[in-house]
């Protein structure tokens, strides 16, 4: 009997009024669908991983010296996999999420990943760049990356989100990108 497999899905804004949760939740909904695995949401605003606390570089491997980065690893250590849904800011990703990657390093190394950006122009060059990041730890990212184009009623009026009818042109594009992470924990 093989144990489920953990995947953490890791929200990549911190902003007050983000939509941040909810995406991320249908992302789970959405997975838990069509795979099996335990699935952990992740909020990166209950994290206190201040910028440059540790005196030693990931990297090198030293034993990091702060109580919340050592819990950060074990965090991510333990889980098989992770999902990355973040918005796009500026033609980029969030500062807190490129910090909560930044704070680790070979915790990283060999996790299969997929990336699910959002925004008003769906967040291909967001997720380009966390792509570049992500394979230069090694990661094994997944081919397929789905990208929601949110209205600018929801981004700017805060708008409600209805997943079910909002996303539905996107389903099949994370249902793939669920089918290629499986494919990476065999």
């Amino acid at each position: 009997m093989s144990e489920t497999k953990r995947v953490l899905v890791i929200m990549g804004s911190t902003r007050a009024g983000r939509n941040c949760p909810t995406i991320a939740q249908w992302v789970v909904d959405v997975g838990q669908s069509c795979t099996d695995f335990a699935y952990e949401i992740v909020d990166l605003s209950a994290w206190h991983l201040p910028l440059d606390d540790e005196p030693g570089l990931p990297a090198t491997g030293a034993p990091y010296a702060q109580p919340h980065t050592r819990a950060w690893s074990e965090k991510i250590s333990a889980c098989d996999a992770v999902i990355f849904v973040t918005p796009q800011y500026n033609w980029g990703y969030p500062a807190a999420l490129k910090n909560a990657i930044d704070h680790l390093y070979d915790e990283w190394r060999e996790k299969p990943t997929v990336i699910v950006t959002y925004g008003g122009h769906g967040g291909t060059k967001c997720a380009s760049q966390l792509r570049e990041v992500a394979q230069a730890l090694k990661m094994r990212v997944v081919a397929t990356a789905p990208s929601i184009t949110l209205s600018d009623d929801v981004i700017r009026h805060g708008g409600t989100l209805h997943p079910a009818t909002d996303f539905a042109d996107v389903e099949s594009s994370v249902e793939q990108a669920m089918i290629e992470l499986a494919n990476l924990m065999q």
